[in-house]
């Protein structure tokens, strides 16, 4: 039996980027139970990738009874649908076997990884306090994505001088505008660029100076976008709701390695339950970005652990 249940989390604040603003988490929660066992997923859908609840569920909600992990992969495209389904299947094998994901799957046992706390787009001044009450943490992740972003970065490296920054621009800068703030990333200390031009407009991107290393996220799903991704950027970002699953990221993330690039695993604003699938990626790799519940205000039961050392991966009792 395959369920799909809406699921919604309030965020601990506004959240902002240049797509626009939200105070909420919205959510799709899948239950497999087969013999006895259930296992669960979950997934953001996205409208940046035309997907919506009613969308996503339906896609779910298609699916045969008894599908299996292997045989979703070509039923169901990369996307938010098949993340769910695939993290469930993931769950359910993995309670059916008595052992962790991590050893299905042939991984060495996790540890914790240091991530990034996002702040989110807003004036100079309220990213600079936001910097300042955050100055504790070893990275992090703005969010800009205008014409007119130097202010604001200039803000939060004051409001955190120490802290190692990246920026994620969310597609919403030119080619000019990259180019003329490239300088001031270096003398600001900017670690990496995340998506800095549209998606659609990325060749600008060939043969143009990258001081600092240019991260795709938009412009990469799963393993048919690496092709195109070549002379364009130094860094993959690797999200579950874009491979669709815990099964395509781990394919994506061997061949991005054997391609030369860095890795970030990065994710939607959602649960515990979502970054726990995560957590398995993100080991080892340049950039972890599965800061989700920590911008909640509410989560679910067993959540992830944050502390010092970073995002540790999941307890049996939340996934995996």
């Amino acid at each position: 039996m395959i369920e799909v249940t809406r699921n919604v989390f309030r965020l601990a604040q506004v959240f902002t980027i240049s797509r626009g603003s939200r105070t909420e988490a919205k959510v799709l929660t899948v239950a497999i139970t087969r013999d006895g066992h259930t296992g669960y997923g979950e997934c953001v859908p996205y409208a940046r990738y035309d997907e919506t609840l009613e969308s996503v569920t339906a896609e779910i909600e298609g699916l045969p009874a008894d599908v299996t992990r292997q045989a979703l992969q070509g039923l169901l495209p990369a996307g938010a649908a098949r993340n769910a389904v695939d993290c469930a299947l993931w769950d359910l094998e993995a309670k059916q076997a008595g052992v962790p994901v991590w050893e299905l799957a042939g991984l060495p046992a996790p540890g914790p990884e240091i991530t990034a706390y996002t702040l989110s787009l807003g004036t100079p001044e309220n990213m600079e306090q936001a910097a300042r009450d955050n100055a504790f943490r070893p990275l992090l992740k703005i969010k800009l994505g205008t014409p007119d972003d130097m202010p604001r970065l200039e803000a939060v490296r004051r409001g955190a001088p120490d802290a190692q920054i990246i920026i994620d621009a969310n597609e919403g800068w030119s080619a000019e505008v990259y180019a003329n703030l490239a300088p001031h990333l270096v003398r600001l200390g900017v670690a990496l660029v995340e998506q800095p031009l549209p998606a659609g407009d990325d060749d600008a991107l060939i043969g143009m100076d990258r001081p600092v290393p240019v991260c795709a996220d938009e412009s990469c799903h799963d393993r048919a976008s690496l092709p195109n991704l070549k002379g364009k950027y130094d860094v993959v970002n690797i999200k579950l709701d874009k491979t669709g699953g815990l099964t395509e990221a781990l394919e994506l993330k061997k061949a991005a390695l054997a391609e030369g690039y860095d890795l970030m695993v990065g994710c939607m604003v959602g649960s515990s339950l979502a970054m726990a699938p995560a957590t398995l990626v993100a080991q080892g790799v340049a950039v972890t970005d599965l800061d989700g519940p920590l911008l909640l205000a509410e989560d679910r039961s067993n959540p992830l652990r944050f502390d010092d050392k970073g995002v540790h991966p999941p307890q049996p009792a939340l996934w995996g």
